[in-house]
């Protein structure tokens, strides 16, 4: 019996409007690869059917379907298909704001510094997975009240089973922190047109092994990759205003739409065009949500 080709890649990138700080990703993916990036704000993922593959800073990890995912912010990672037939999975992506106001409100948190962090990544919840495709059906059904409940239940739910309260300040950063960060103010400055690591760790009075080091023992990337995924996030905040994708791809240093395409679908998912479309049928009116 000849074998059964899997379904088609298929993946929706969206934002409903009264669900402001959450994106929303619903995909199926097979041969699809996440180059690794970090998000500016939280991933919480249900895997729905076959096998994701995690790249995280610790090691590879793997979730099946009925599995949760949750990634800190800005924490590296990659993404993969765990096997041959690939993954299915409903991803939401809130921001800082939007978890540590949960936090906040049902944790008594207010007052306290730092973020929200969960302590695994890979949980066997299929109440949590259930939940979130839930948040996914009422958004895509345009019933804003239930997604946005459901969105609350469930990070609460999350924070109070996974969640660490934020770290207390530790000690002054070092000098190689320090110069880690302001590399990357440098890089964000100069988005367009960055310098070289020679050129920055001259800028900063240190060398340039050093800085890189530094860099990729802050941020979890050396510089090259963490500027590739600053350009994304710039050019995902232009494409939100209806920016065409070729005039945001040099707007942030890309050489044209081609290189913007690539890097931002490794990233996010789904091409720009597709991801800009998103953004204007449901920025425009909040109507025609369903797929």
């Amino acid at each position: 019996m000849a074998r059964r080709e899997p379904a088609p890649e298929q993946a929706r990138h969206w934002q409903h409007p009264q669900l402001p700080g959450v994106d929303l990703l619903r995909a199926r993916y097979v041969s699809h690869t996440f180059s690794r990036h970090s998000h500016d704000g939280y991933v919480i993922a249900a895997v729905t059917k076959g096998v994701e593959g995690i790249g995280m800073p610790g090691g590879d990890l793997r979730a099946g379907a009925g599995g949760v995912v949750l990634i800190n912010p800005e924490t590296p990672h990659s993404a993969y298909a765990g096997t041959a037939d690939g993954w299915s999975y409903r991803v939401l992506y809130p921001s800082i704001d939007v978890v540590a106001a949960v936090a906040a409100e049902t944790a008594g948190r207010n007052g306290t510094h730092g973020t929200p962090a969960f302590t695994d990544t890979v949980l066997d919840d299929p109440d949590c997975a259930r939940l979130i495709a839930d948040i996914h059906a009422a958004a895509e059904r345009d019933n804003a009240l239930a997604a946005d409940t459901l969105l609350r239940l469930a990070v609460a739910r999350l924070l109070r089973r996974y969640g660490a309260d934020p770290a207390a300040p530790g000690a002054l950063p070092s000098a190689g922190a320090l110069a880690a960060g302001r590399a990357r103010e440098l890089l964000v400055e100069r988005i367009a047109c960055p310098p070289t690591l020679d050129q920055l760790a001259a800028e900063l009075g240190t060398k340039p092994f050093a800085l890189l080091r530094a860099f990729k023992g802050a941020y979890g990337l050396p510089p090259h990759a963490w500027l590739t995924g600053e350009r994304v996030r710039a050019a995902r905040r232009m494409l939100d205003t209806g920016t065409p994708p070729a005039e945001a791809a040099l707007a942030v240093g890309f050489t044209d739409q081609p290189h913007l395409n690539r890097h931002f679908t490794r990233i996010v998912g789904v091409p720009p065009g597709a991801y800009r479309r998103e953004r204007a049928r449901t920025y425009k009116t909040g109507e025609d949500l369903a797929p």
